[in-house]
């Protein structure tokens, strides 16, 4: 092996395999107390940048691949991320019937997306080709993310390609413990933290925030944020090295930006004024419907030029957004008229739907969310089968849906997409730290939002929505929860920009972010930042995290709480009740009886639904307490010790010359002997006692033979 190095921090290894004489390049460098390992030239020769990526022992193969040239007809940058995860490196064989990998994980979806976003603003803004970044899970050490692993992966293979990217970018995961920070944090710690927060940067701003966290206060997150961001810089700067190494000269590409002639011709026919005119309203449908008037009659004015034509489309687009841009940033002028800081008309009401567990619908402009609650037993809960150890169930499960029909369209429905699993998941962590524990609330709780209007921050509308939902299911949470999303425009400099609050869908379009905040009163609970440039300064994030914090407040005081300002102290009429028990584990047996047998019957006499956990814990679920408290005292009695002196009541099954059996619970029986009856003498059990009856009986202890004897005659009245 030969060896040189780059510094302290970035040592490197050229390693040679003797059977295949090949020589491959090894770089390392310590971060956050584990050894970062990126091997180059060593797999995947064929992609446009490949390395193996090491954290510990969590091995990714991150790569990426171009085409040579864009497709037919494409009008936008195609990029594509896959983080593909392999149950042999948990060494688990997948679940199901095929015992294969199937359809991506709900966990691989969300990397996707969180890879996407700070990588996508870095490529030329004028690139068509294809482009995919694959991201191959081969092992996991639980304390070292293969999610960060990948990230970082993905980074540097684009790096060193040959595809035009303006990297490298580095990512650092944030928790706190005990009110310290701790980066990229183990399996222990992100079990106890109050903070998950990732944060991607290139060299000089923050490019990507993503963030759950238990109501932390806004200058903590910020400090948070800049503290991963210090980290990210020492990464980037070892990336560089290799970079310089091993990176491949840009290639050239076929460049798809509008030509200034094309510019010029348009604004002779319309006028910087007729497009401000057509993008100035609030209603959606009337803004574009005035944009295709326009581009009907520029595509007539070209009709003899196809070379324009096939450009026309994107040109009323750049058109637009330098319309807006500029009304926005020179003239503080928002396309429908509201203040920078301005909120949207809002509206909020609850009950909208009867015989649901809860719902509640929130408005803001053109964007409306309902959001249904259901309640079920906790072992309703999803299973997960994924890469995390740590993580084999989630007890709420926020779903999010957004139908064609709500931004006016129609299309068939094909099920959630990634930007419906994303949102939700958004949502989901949102409200997370709100909720009751399973001790004190033990229900599987799920949250369903349906987007019935969608004009811009949907997922903050079902945060909104969503939080009202579960008050009115009677769900304890800890403090309503609210959303805002805030958007951007800058200018020429790091100084001119303009924080707008409350972005409807335009802004967003032709912003560069789109900052989404969740939180209660004492901090935030989420965060996902969104941009389309080369990353933010501190003092526009400290700007947005202010704005968004107001914001919220003023939703939260002047509209949700209006609507329910409390959650409701039980459950609604229609959704289960539950009972909980706790029983000694080595009774377990008892109440399940053989092959289910006796629990079964319990189940059939009274119509509930049982769930007994390892320990002994036991839920009784229903919708009528009658049946519910007989469950509950079959059990009860089931797991109780006959001893002398306790009186039970039990149902006659079985008559004798010399007594009666009667079935105190399921599997669960005792004998009164004919002497013990009654008070007066008995010549035949029939007598007195016929199958079915229930009566009471005193148990009297064990006979000579060791059996339990019981009374009925003995019963104090």
């Amino acid at each position: 092996m030969f060896f040189s190095s780059f510094g302290d921090t970035c040592p490197q290894e050229k390693s040679i395999d003797k059977k295949e004489n090949k020589m491959y390049k090894k770089y390392e460098m310590e971060l956050a107390g584990r050894t970062l390992r990126v091997d180059v030239d060593r797999v995947a020769k064929q992609a446009n940048g490949a390395v193996l990526m090491h954290y510990g022992d969590t091995t990714v193969l991150c790569t990426a691949t171009a085409s040579d040239k864009p497709r037919e007809g494409i009008d936008f940058f195609p990029l594509s991320v896959e983080y593909n995860e392999r149950m042999y490196s948990v060494g688990k064989i997948p679940g199901g019937f095929n015992k294969r990998e199937g359809k991506a994980s709900e966990n691989a979806i969300l990397t996707d997306r969180v890879i996407d976003r700070p990588m996508r603003p870095l490529f030329p803004k004028d690139y068509r080709n294809d482009v995919t970044l694959e991201n191959l899970v081969m092992s996991v050490e639980q304390d070292c993310s293969p999610e960060l692993t990948a990230m970082l992966g993905a980074s540097i293979a684009t790096s060193i390609s040959d595809i035009p990217f303006d990297g490298p970018i580095s990512t650092t995961q944030v928790g706190l413990v005990d009110g310290e920070f701790v980066f990229n944090p183990t399996a222990a710690q992100r079990e106890v933290s109050d903070l998950a927060l990732t944060v991607a940067s290139t060299k000089e701003k923050v490019i990507m925030i993503e963030a759950g966290a238990n109501e932390v206060p806004e200058d903590k997150m910020i400090e948070a944020i800049f503290a991963a961001h210090e980290l990210n810089q020492k990464v980037i700067a070892f990336f560089d090295t290799i970079v310089a190494e091993c990176g491949k000269p840009k290639h050239e590409y076929q460049s798809f930006a509008v030509p200034q002639e094309l510019f010029d011709a348009i604004q002779k026919i319309v006028t910087p004024e007729e497009m401000e005119e057509a993008v100035f309203t609030d209603d959606k449908q009337t803004r574009e419907e005035n944009i295709r008037v326009i581009t009907d009659k520029l595509a007539e004015e070209f009709a003899d030029n196809e070379e324009w034509l096939d450009k026309l489309g994107e040109a009323v687009y750049q058109y637009q957004k330098k319309t807006v841009r500029k009304m926005i940033l020179k003239d503080h002028k928002r396309p429908d008229g509201r203040a920078i800081d301005q909120i949207r008309p809002l509206a909020a009401e609850v009950d909208l739907i009867p015989r649901v567990h809860g719902s509640a619908m929130f408005t803001r402009g053109q964007t409306q969310i309902c959001t249904v609650t259901t309640l079920a037993p906790l072992s309703e809960a999803q299973r997960l089968d994924g890469l995390d150890e740590s993580e084999t169930s989630k007890r709420y499960m926020h779903h999010y849906n957004f139908p064609s029909y709500s931004v006016g369209e129609t299309k068939p429905s094909r099920g959630p997409g990634r930007r419906e699993i994303g949102h939700g998941a958004l949502a989901e962590r949102a409200l997370l730290p709100v909720l009751p524990s399973e001790a004190d609330f033990p229900y599987a709780i799920r949250t369903v939002s349906e987007t019935f209007e969608s004009n811009g921050s949907t997922s903050q509308a079902s945060v909104c929505a969503s939080s009202m939902s579960l008050m009115t299911a009677g769900v304890p949470i800890k403090a309503p929860v609210a959303g805002i999303s805030c958007g951007l425009v800058t200018g020429e400099t790091d100084d001119d920009y303009l924080v707008l609050t409350d972005i409807q869908g335009l802004e967003d379009f032709f912003g560069d972010m789109d900052f989404k905040v969740a939180g209660t009163h004492k901090g935030i609970t989420a965060i996902q930042m969104d941009i389309k440039i080369h990353g933010l300064t501190r003092p526009i994030i400290e700007e947005a995290i202010a704005a968004t914090r107001k914001a919220r407040l003023y939703i939260i005081d002047e509209v949700m709480n209006k609507a329910i300002a409390e959650p409701r102290p039980e459950v609604g009429p229609y959704a289960p009740k539950i009972i909980q028990m706790q029983i000694d584990p080595q009774k377990i047996g008892d109440v399940v009886g053989q092959r289910g047998k006796t629990i079964n019957a319990i189940i059939e006499q009274t119509g509930v639904k049982i769930d007994i956990d390892d320990d002994g814990a036991v839920s009784i679920c229903g919708t009528e307490k009658e049946g519910m408290d007989k469950a509950a005292k079959l059990i009860h009695t089931i797991v109780t010790d006959f001893e002398a002196g306790q009186v039970f009541e039990g149902k006659v099954v079985s008559i004798k010359d010399f007594g009666a059996f009667l079935e105190f619970a399921p599997g669960k029986e005792g004998l009164v002997h004919i002497s013990k009856i009654a008070k007066k003498r008995v010549n035949k059990v029939e007598d007195v006692l016929a199958l079915g009856d229930v009566v009471k009986a005193v148990c009297l202890g064990k006979d000579k033979m060791g059996r339990f004897s019981f009374s009925i005659r003995d019963v104090d009245e």
